[in-house]
């Protein structure tokens, strides 16, 4: 049994390792070293947003298995092996519960008139380090591959060199 309970707690851990960050000063280990186009604006609008990543189902695998593991502790005979399958699913419906719950980021959508007089809107995590308002002169990278990140732009001379 503590087989079990070991790959449970492995998995667990998986599921944590699967939180990731996506907020404009973060960057992905693939991310790094990749030129990214700037362009420079002002924000004009900011709403409220959420990031919902798919959930893997490895909570429900998780909770599912530690659930039987806890149930099965109950009672004797046939009774354990009903306490089994209840604990396993009821952990499971948890673990699928916390798994979404780790998965969901607040985040903003972010408005920005770029100086070529497009308009542009990035969704992007909130950073707590790097507070955003209506009004702030930012910085955005986009990527080869179509994302792009809002940063504040912290120049002084605002693109003159």
């Amino acid at each position: 049994m503590n087989k079990y309970l070991l790959i449970a707690v492995l998995a667990f851990g998986l599921l944590l390792s699967a939180c990731v960050s996506q907020t404009g000063s973060s960057y992905s280990s693939g991310q790094t070293r990749e030129a990214m186009t700037v362009e420079y604006g002002v924000i004009t609008q900011l709403n409220n947003a959420v990031i919902e990543d798919e959930t893997k189902g490895v909570g429900a695998l998780t909770g599912g298995a530690i659930g039987g593991l806890a149930g099965s502790a109950i009672g004797g005979g046939s009774g354990r092996y009903l306490g089994a399958a209840g604990g396993a699913l009821i952990g499971a419906l948890a673990g699928t519960g916390v798994e979404k719950a780790m998965r969901t980021k607040s985040a903003q959508e972010i408005t920005v008139r770029l100086d070529s007089g497009k308009t542009i809107v990035v969704v992007q995590q909130i950073d707590k380090a790097e507070i955003l308002s209506v009004g702030d002169r930012v910085r955005v990278l986009s990527s080869y591959d179509g994302s792009a990140r809002v940063r504040l732009d912290n120049s002084s001379s605002f693109g003159s060199y």
